[in-house]
């Protein structure tokens, strides 16, 4: 029996297997509004704003 979650965007159940498209949303409505909630800036990452990446490492070296 495969692992049964809920689309974050409308609650409905979706099945965990390679067969659903969207996953973890139910559709391509659904993840397209989640897309646009995170585009209109609605989810955020906590943090502080001012927190800045170390001076003394390379760009690529500070994550």
């Amino acid at each position: 029996m495969p692992t049964i979650v809920k689309c974050p965007t409308c609650g409905k159940d979706v099945a965990w297997v390679p067969e659903s498209r969207f996953r973890p949303f139910c559709s391509e409505r659904c993840k397209q509004i989640d897309l646009g909630a995170w585009a209109a800036e609605k989810y955020v990452i906590g943090g502080k704003p001012e927190e800045t990446p170390s001076p003394d490492l390379p760009d690529d070296q500070d994550r």
